[in-house]
C-alpha cells in the first residue's frame, strides 16, 4: 500500500509526526530518503518529541553517527546519521546490527550510504520537496 502525508509547513510537523506514527504501525526500522536540506533531521526531531522524548536531548548525531534517546515510556530509540559513513566497514564497527536487531524503533538518516545491509523489513520513506517548499513523504508497505 502506497502512503502520501504532505507537511505544509514546520507548525505542521507535530501533526505529521503523529499521523506517520500511527500509519506506519509496527516498523522498527525507518530510512529517510531525502536531499540535503530536504528535512530528515527536522522530521526525526518531530518524531521524537511525539515520543516523548525530551527537547533537548535530541540533536545530529552526524559525527557520533548515532544517538540513543529516551522515550516518555523509557523505551530507547536510536537515531543514524550515515552521512559520514564511507564503508559498510564503518556501520559494522558502531554495533548495526546490535542496534537493529535490538527491536527498538530506529530512524536513519542518509541510509543509502549502507543500503546494502539494510534489512529487506526497513520502512523506506522519501521526502521530496515541492516547488512550493512543502516536503512530500512517501513510501509504500
Amino acid at each position: 500500500m502506497k502512503h502520501e502525508i504532505i507537511i505544509r509547513d514546520l507548525e505542521d510537523l507535530d501533526r505529521v509526526a503523529g499521523r506517520f506514527l500511527e500509519e506506519i504501525g509496527d516498523h522498527k526500522l525507518i530510512a529517510l530518503y531525502a536531499p540535503m536540506g530536504a528535512g530528515k533531521t527536522t522530521f526525526t526531531t518531530a518524531l521524537c518529541h511525539r515520543l516523548g522524548v525530551r527537547d533537548d536531548a535530541v540533536s545530529s548525531p552526524t559525527f557520533a553517527i548515532v544517538n540513543e534517546y529516551r522515550t516518555a515510556s523509557g523505551d530507547p530509540m536510536y537515531h543514524f546519521d550515515f552521512y559520514r559513513i564511507n564503508k559498510i566497514a564503518e556501520a559494522l564497527d558502531i554495533g548495526f546490527y546490535d542496534y537493529i536487531d535490538s527491536g527498538c524503533l530506529c530512524i536513519m538518516e542518509w541510509p543509502e550510504n549502507i543500503e546494502e545491509i539494510l534489512p529487506e523489513e526497513t520502512l523506506r520513506v522519501e521526502i521530496a520537496v515541492a516547488p512550493d517548499q512543502r516536503r512530500i513523504l512517501t513510501w509504500e508497505d
